[in-house]
């Protein structure tokens, strides 16, 4: 359960809060009146939901990137934060079989540069690195993967995200021991999420964000792997993980410094053509999307979460249904095309539904 009083004047750090994740877990920060500083490159896409939430100016932030080491140090000690929040990342597939170099310099040297800051400022208590459900070694078998299982990676971005996974637990095992952690006092844990999804996210080569841009202009939608099965969960509900996550590791619990799975109800993984035909009917008349049957990058057919670790350890468990989660998507959606503000009330709407 999320604390609201915990997070109250809280030092946060939280890098890529110009994301669409990011601009979620800042937004709600503030609301939960946590003195908020962010770090991250300028928002990936026009429109971006950081500033559709008004969020420059609202804190404290470096326009910067995670691979400049020097200046993500002088930002962490200047702030001098008590938890970190890791979200800086390049964190399309597709893309990163176009740039394997900056998806591998962002989301592994990012993560060591950042852990490696965090040993000089003696403020940090808890940090929470986020890294995916793709950083397991996907052998297309039926039952879901858990924190226990292999890491791997068919394409740069899962395998760099893996790869941040071998980077956190190596500071951690080197650096800030769990069994010493009454003696160096920082607390490290990762967050693997599910597909997230909500308002707000306008990335290319994302489906959500595809199907709306088509559907909005009337156009049919082109579809790559309709079959595919992936694990949808709206992005509060792993972000309401973290913050969980943060509090453990800020209490100073010890098992709480290990990988962590935040993903949806086991029938809620489905088919990249099922979400979509759901989105459409939500949408409306003039909705629709088509296959596209030309040669693409490898992608992954089958892939879903177990979050039983999270649910008996950290209390941690869904609060909305895959229907729930379209619903809110639609009408965020629908109405930032209306009303911009409409949509930044839904969205603090929202959140309100996940603390306590």
């Amino acid at each position: 359960m999320i604390d609201a009083p915990f997070w109250s004047g809280r030092r946060v750090f939280v890098t890529g809060h110009t994301g669409f994740k990011g601009s979620w877990l800042a937004s709600w920060l503030l609301e939960l009146g946590a003195d908020v500083h962010g770090y991250a490159l300028r928002p990936p896409t026009e429109p971006n939901l950081h500033d559709a939430l008004g969020l420059g100016g609202a804190f404290e932030a470096a326009i910067a990137d995670v691979r400049d080491a020097e200046r993500l140090r002088s930002e962490l000690a200047r702030a001098r934060p008590e938890v970190v929040l890791h979200l800086a990342a390049q964190p399309l597939v597709r893309r990163s079989y176009a740039d394997p170099l900056e998806t591998f310099g962002s989301n592994v040297m990012g993560t060591a540069n950042l852990l490696d800051a965090v040993r000089s400022v003696p403020d940090v208590r808890a940090v929470v690195v986020v890294t995916s459900d793709k950083v397991y070694e996907n052998r297309e078998w039926p039952w879901p993967y858990r924190e226990s299982d292999a890491l791997g990676g068919h394409d740069p971005y899962s395998s760099s995200k893996a790869a941040t996974e071998l980077v956190a637990a190596s500071f951690r095992r080197s650096y800030f021991p769990p069994a010493e952690l009454a003696r160096h006092g920082v607390a490290v844990a990762t967050a693997r999420a599910g597909n997230v999804i909500g308002g707000g996210d306008w990335a290319s080569d994302r489906l959500v964000p595809d199907l709306v841009r088509g559907f909005a202009r009337g156009e049919p939608v082109v579809i790559r792997n309709p079959a595919a099965v992936r694990p949808w969960q709206h992005v509060l509900e792993p972000l309401a993980g973290y913050l969980v996550l943060a509090q453990r590791l800020y209490a100073g619990d010890a098992a709480a410094c290990d990988g962590w799975n935040f993903g949806p109800r086991e029938d809620d993984a489905r088919p990249v053509g099922w979400l979509a035909d759901r989105l459409a009917e939500r949408w409306g008349p003039g909705a629709s999307w088509v296959l596209d049957a030309g040669a693409h990058p490898h992608e992954a057919h089958l892939l879903r979460l177990d979050w039983s670790k999270a649910r008996t350890q950290l209390g941690w468990r869904p609060r909305w249904d895959l229907a729930t989660t379209l619903d809110r998507t639609a009408a965020w959606y629908r109405g930032y095309a209306d009303d911009p503000a409409a949509a930044v009330a839904l969205t603090r709407a929202d959140r309100g539904t996940f603390v306590g």
